[in-house]
């Protein structure tokens, strides 16, 4: 036992090289971020490189934010093998409702965000309840609730706009926080990592499951270390960290460590892996669809009120088919639509690619069609390269 302990802890022992770069290279995350790479060197020479901006950089990340945080909760959606097609009315309606209580009711920031919250968690648990307790395909329910959501928003607000907000509920969606917080943030993420990625190598060593060579997590700490150190120097440069994109890391930080460390985490993924087998192992497979659609509902209320804010208005037309980049984002981070697969960190990979397609193509002033078709597309190839991958399997 010993000796065999021993060749995990070597750099160069025989169960570490079948770790080696080779692996990385074919990896689907490392495809993601090099094809990410390959879409912000493209844009930049498109736009003579105004793409590249300090400016621009920030507001790529701040819509990326609404986006996560949504792609976030249809992560655990996916993963339990089910859909949310009233994502993006539910976001629009809570977005709405937040607005209505500031500016028609004169509601300051926090009483506002605290009621369209808990209005979010009420409304993912009424999809989750015609799922889980009667019965009726996800699919319907949502679509179903996609649209009376978006009517009762059209009804509450008759159709028209809801603006201005006031400066302290606008400041969520359009402040930065200080320059020496990202600093601080810089080194929170570099320590974060590295204890994660050590304590998972002890943990694998101790139960005698074959680890990478420690160089390359010695470079998976440092890659993200000059990450967060690069992408807090650019943004600062301009006028700092964007609340919305702190708020989306916090978030996903909580999320993530909910799915992968935590007992609800893996009955979540054993659930979508093989329904009938958790369900006969004990697990109330009911009540974790009810709080996992909640959990959608709450985030979709944080991407309502971040994009409210944002705009500094309510709108009719917000969310539409915001689901929909939720969904490819998920996909494209390499969740699977058959259940029991996906990450976190996977969903805002592919958040990044989404808004960097809509930001790129937008800046080039390319028709919202195009948008939609080229979207669409990546979304079909998406899902057909994840069936292609099971089917090799």
């Amino acid at each position: 036992m010993q000796l065999s302990k021993s060749k995990n802890i070597g750099i160069g022992s025989e169960k570490e090289k079948k770790f080696g770069f080779n692996t990385i290279f074919k990896s689907k995350m490392t495809a993601i971020l090099i094809a990410t790479a390959a879409l912000w060197i493209l844009f930049t020479m498109l736009t003579d490189g105004n793409f590249l901006t300090t400016r621009n950089l920030s507001n790529l990340f701040r819509q990326m934010s609404i986006t996560g945080v949504l792609a976030i909760g249809m992560c655990f959606v996916i993963i339990l093998g089910e859909i949310d097609l009233s994502a993006g009315s539910t976001l629009g309606l809570l977005g709405g409702i937040a607005a209505i209580l500031n500016v028609w009711f004169g509601f300051s920031a926090i009483p506002t965000v605290v009621i369209t919250l808990i209005l979010g968690v009420i409304m993912g648990a009424w999809n989750g309840y015609w799922i889980a307790v009667k019965n009726v395909p996800s699919f319907i329910v949502t679509l179903g609730s996609m649209l009376i959501f978006r009517g009762i928003l059209i009804g509450i607000t008759g159709g028209n706009t809801v603006a201005p907000l006031s400066s302290d509920f606008k400041a969520i969606g359009q402040a930065y926080l200080p320059t020496a917080l990202g600093y601080v943030l810089v080194v929170l993420a570099i320590a974060g990592s590295a204890y994660l990625v050590l304590n998972n190598r002890k943990n694998k060593i101790k139960y005698n499951i074959d680890v990478k060579p420690m160089i390359l997590d010695v470079f998976t700490i440092a890659g993200i270390g000059i990450v967060s150190l690069a992408l807090v120097v650019i943004l600062n440069d301009y006028q700092g960290f964007p609340i919305p994109a702190f708020i989306m890391l916090l978030i996903a930080l909580i999320l993530g460590f909910v799915a992968t460390k935590t007992v609800f985490g893996r009955r979540m993924y054993g659930i979508g892996g093989n329904r009938d087998a958790a369900r006969l192992s004990g697990i109330n497979v009911k009540k974790h669809i009810i709080v996992i659609y909640s959990i959608l509902g709450l985030l979709c209320g944080v991407a309502g009120i971040l994009l409210t804010t944002r705009l500094n208005a309510g709108s009719v037309s917000a969310g539409q088919s915001a689901e929909m980049d939720a969904i490819a984002a998920c996909v494209i981070g390499g969740a699977s639509l058959a259940g029991g697969s996906g990450t976190v960190i996977g969903a805002l990979v592919g958040a990044l690619v989404m808004a960097t397609i809509d930001n790129g193509m937008s800046m080039m002033n390319t028709p919202t069609f195009w948008q939609y078709i080229v979207k669409g597309l990546i979304l079909l190839i998406a899902v057909w390269m994840d069936i292609a991958s099971k089917n090799k399997k």
